[in-house]
């Protein structure tokens, strides 16, 4: 296969490997304006731009959290703020040793000829947008693609729809200097049991890296953002060495070894779960060529979104929150987490949301 040789080569396999490294993990802080907005309304915070801003400042600023990440993924809106003391929020990232990184997808629409399957939406403007954004300081993009398990589902036209793009997707955004993080997530929706979970994952990823090749993907400069193996929602749960056995597994059957790390979303599983999830995956023994490492939005935010319910005089308890789920993913990433993160409020409810749009 021929892969991207451009100006970026070498920029591109250093920062995804950076990025992958073990014992940091991403930040997802990419939430649009109106996921932003259901977020604060369940603390009863108005959804303006200035409470926006103060909840990732305060995510930003924590002390000590950010040599547990290497990277956070912003949205537009938040790759242009800066702090109330007016450093730009990318400026304040990098001096943290944190890669700042930026959603491009314009989300999900409904894909003509299936039952109710998706593709996501974005590629016709996107190589203007990923100048602008590395101009801008991020170096890497993040691209959400859906698929859920149904009876029949997923199609194989949803399967082949998904692939494409997110290959499109990752072809621009390294031309213009970006690392991709290719996120195939399938839906947690559903009564499947795991093994159903695990053979869809298969299917999806196989064909996920079918396209990336036929696309000339640089794979040394791509990121993995997959689901946990895992039952359905209306399924009963299994241990967590059960999930990181079956993920693994997944993933040894599909994934090439060139790629760096795999960035796992959480998928509406409580904070301590998916750390507890990640912690047994690198706990597991075989073989294993990439590092397994997180990419959480609500996992990493929600017991602090409780703590701080948009006052001022809470900040500090609530980044306190934040820190301990930071150190807990951290150490999940080496497999040596312990338990302990899930002292505060929140960090054991599940975040299922049914058929999740952001």
């Amino acid at each position: 296969m021929s892969c991207y040789k451009g100006k970026y080569h070498d920029e591109l396999i250093a920062n995804a490997n950076y990025i992958g490294t073990p014992g940091k993990g991403i930040l997802a802080a990419d939430e649009s304006t109106g996921t932003m907005g259901k977020r604060l309304s369940s603390i009863n915070v108005e959804n303006v731009e200035s409470n926006r801003q103060a909840f990732r400042e305060l995510l930003f600023t924590t002390p000590g959290a950010l040599q547990h990440l290497s990277g956070v993924i912003l949205f537009e809106e938040t790759l242009y703020q800066k702090t109330a003391a007016g450093k730009p929020f990318v400026e304040l990232l990098k001096e943290g040793g944190v890669l700042p990184g930026i959603k491009v997808d314009r989300g999900v629409v409904e894909l003509p000829g299936t039952n109710g399957e998706t593709t996501t939406q974005g590629l016709d403007d996107l190589d203007q947008r990923c100048h602008k954004y590395y101009s801008a300081g991020a170096r890497f993009a993040k691209w959400r693609a859906v698929l859920k398990i149904g009876p029949t589902e997923p199609s194989q036209l949803s399967i082949n729809e998904n692939a494409n793009g997110l290959a499109r997707y990752a072809i621009i955004c390294q031309k213009n200097g970006l690392v991709p993080i290719v996120e195939p997530e399938i839906l947690v929706d559903g009564p499947h049991d795991i093994n159903k979970c695990a053979d869809v994952t298969e299917r999806v990823l196989a064909a996920v890296y079918k396209a990336l090749n036929d696309n000339h993907v640089l794979l040394e400069g791509t990121l993995l953002k997959p689901n946990m193996v895992t039952p359905g929602s209306d399924s009963s749960k299994v241990a967590p060495e059960v999930v990181a056995e079956h993920t693994v597994c997944a993933l040894q059957r599909t994934m090439p070894a060139a790629v760096p790390a795999v960035v796992f979303l959480s998928g509406g599983q409580s904070e301590e779960e998916a750390t507890v999830n990640l912690n047994a995956m690198n706990k597991l023994k075989g073989k294993k060529p990439w590092s397994l490492t997180f990419s959480f939005g609500r996992a990493l935010q929600q017991s602090t979104l409780k703590a701080w319910a948009g006052k001022p005089e809470n900040v500090k308890n609530a980044q306190a929150a934040f820190l301990a789920r930071c150190k807990a993913n951290s150490e999940a990433t080496l497999g040596t987490y312990q338990g302990g993160g899930a002292l505060s409020e929140g960090a054991s409810e599940s975040l299922h949301v049914k058929d999740y749009k952001y």
